[in-house]
């Protein structure tokens, strides 16, 4: 049976009546002090609850996982409160919500670590890119990522830890479930890489072993608060923040295959067409096979997000690559886009200067249709 982009789907236990999910965006306009959604965040997720289902911007589990200014936590009493207005905004117009579960591991600075440590890693090794971090006047600027210090064992597992606290406290803001965040070169996708993870112990070296803190994660989450209210993203073959591994199809074959052991909401995949927010002119020719290799090693639903377009999206939905399509910038610029996509009506640009921190400007702004 062939579905389309407008056929219902059930998810764990939601039945949601199409497939345009609103991807994680991060846009740094949290609350401060603090880390905590606003009024604004508010409107702005409220907008867009026509969304089959919106998984949240990027959501840091502490205050050592927090790489980027402005970006909102699940980690206090304030974050939940704020995060608990979202998803009752969401909710009261009959809106689906997944918070996104993140740790950024090294693409940290020691302004937002706990007494301005360094950050942390699997391995102790430069990293090549900047972070978005906020000067002495408190204004938001990109500095450069420090070289990390190695987690040692007593330090990943209060990580599981967190990971275990925050889930439960997404639950306390009222949220539909979590998405653990394994990509996008951020901490758990820096053990699973070859490239980023040199560790000789039980997380580093075998496919396994690097494959272990996310499933030791994924264990702990489902117990936590149900395997039907939790998914997983990876991006396999990304090269974000300088991720690379030596044999990408055995690595994220391995861990989709093993994640059949729990019953998730879905998979999350990016396709590697994007690296961070632009455009990969240079993607490996092997990602489209391994894209169809992970919908065959995963047996639940499958999500992919990465440059779709309405027509393009369709495309996958009606040839079984994904169940599933998240869609990035066109939800920014367009809080309708599931009408917009089913009336094939034309799209509002997005405004890239307004992505990253900023006021209600290119944020709650963008017009819906009349």
């Amino acid at each position: 049976m062939s579905h389309h982009l407008f056929s219902p789907i059930k998810l764990g236990q939601l039945d949601l009546n199409h497939r345009v999910v609103m991807a994680p965006l991060t846009r740094s306009r949290a609350g401060q002090p603090g880390n905590v959604p606003t009024s604004m965040s508010v409107e702005y997720y409220r907008q867009r609850a026509s969304a089959a289902l919106i998984i949240t911007e990027a959501t840091q589990i502490s205050q050592q996982g927090q790489g980027y200014a402005w970006t909102p936590g699940i980690h206090s009493d304030e974050q939940i409160q704020g995060w608990k207005a979202v998803s009752d905004a969401v909710h009261a117009e009959g809106g689906r919500i997944f918070l996104q579960l993140w740790h950024v591991g090294r693409v940290s600075h020691p302004v937002f670590q706990p007494d301005g440590g360094l950050p942390v890693a699997p391995t102790a090794q430069p990293v090549p890119g900047k972070t978005f971090i906020l000067n002495e006047k408190g204004e938001g600027v990109w500095g450069d990522v420090p070289v990390p210090q190695e987690l040692d064992i007593k330090g990943i597992e209060a990580i599981v830890s967190d990971f275990r606290q925050a889930a439960r406290n997404a639950l306390a803001a009222g949220m539909d479930g979590v998405e653990i965040h394994a990509g996008n070169g951020y901490l758990l996708d820096q053990f699973i890489n070859s490239d980023s993870n040199q560790r000789s112990d039980r997380y580093g070296g075998s496919i396994e072993n690097r494959a272990r803190l996310l499933l030791e994660v994924v264990q702990t989450v489902t117990e936590e608060i149900g395997a039907e209210r939790v998914a997983v993203r990876l991006t396999p073959m990304g090269r974000f923040m300088g991720m690379g591994d030596d044999t990408p199809e055995q690595t994220f074959g391995y861990i989709a295959s093993r994640l059949n052991q729990w019953n998730l909401a879905y998979l999350h995949l990016v396709e590697p067409m994007m690296v961070g927010t632009v455009l990969d002119e240079s993607n490996d020719p092997r990602w489209d096979a391994i894209i169809k290799q992970l919908r065959a090693d995963f047996h639940g639903v499958l999500m992919l997000a990465g440059g779709y377009t309405g027509e393009t999206a369709e495309q996958a939905i009606a040839q079984g690559r994904a169940d599933l399509i998240a869609f990035g910038r066109p939800f920014i610029a367009n809080p309708d886009l599931p009408a917009r996509l089913r009336g094939r009506t034309e799209l509002n640009p997005a405004d890239g200067n307004s992505f990253f921190g900023g006021d209600a400007k290119g944020y709650i702004d963008y017009p819906a249709l009349a």
